[in-house]
């Protein structure tokens, strides 16, 4: 009788440890998860055609299609929206990408995709910072990020003259990404 009156508590003791062993897993998975470089995160539009780019502008004036991504010269799209913090970090990195008359010289052109973002918050924020963007269309419903595959702004994507997406760099541009990625990127393209 002694054998089956100590079974019992030695299985309340195993079941009492599985939620520790639960959380334990639980923790591990979130450390790996927001300790991954979220710029390694692979783009299956990379080495293909943009997708279709038809936005109203941010201002009168024509808005932006798939032609600016088809001139023949580098474009840089640059998802971006007013309410976003790390957009508002990188804001100084994109003024002088696009201030760089190297690239300027190129034809390299810089535009923006204010996303989910209203109107006046857009210009709000670029009129405080300065505008880097040669244009800015407005993706108000989202519809144009999830076509290009925006896991959230800011993420900035590198357009070779034809057309085809050649590179993608997810989360803000800083010092070390401008001048390690970003331009190495964009003389690649």
């Amino acid at each position: 009788m002694s054998g089956a009156a100590s079974s019992p508590p030695a299985r309340r003791g195993l079941l009492a440890l599985l939620p520790l062993v639960g959380f334990g897993l639980i923790a591990a998975l979130a450390y790996v998860a927001l300790h991954r470089d979220a710029s390694k995160i692979p783009s299956a539009l990379i080495g293909q055609a943009a997708p279709s780019l038809n936005l109203p502008a941010l201002d009168p004036g024509p808005g932006l299609s798939d032609a600016d991504l088809r001139q023949g010269h580098v474009t840089i799209v640059n998802v971006f929206a007013s309410w976003c913090a790390p957009c508002h970090a990188e804001h100084e990195f994109l003024m002088r990408l696009a201030a760089d008359a190297g690239l300027a010289a190129k034809g390299v052109k810089l535009i923006g995709v204010a996303q989910k973002d209203k109107p006046e918050d857009t210009r709000r924020f670029l009129g405080a910072g300065g505008n880097p963007f040669a244009k800015v269309g407005v993706d108000g419903d989202g519809r144009a990020g999830i076509d290009w595959g925006v896991y959230g702004v800011p993420e900035t994507y590198i357009v070779a003259g034809d057309g085809v997406i050649a590179y993608k760099f997810i989360g803000p541009i800083s010092e070390a990404a401008l001048a390690e990625v970003i331009r190495p990127e964009i003389e690649r393209a």
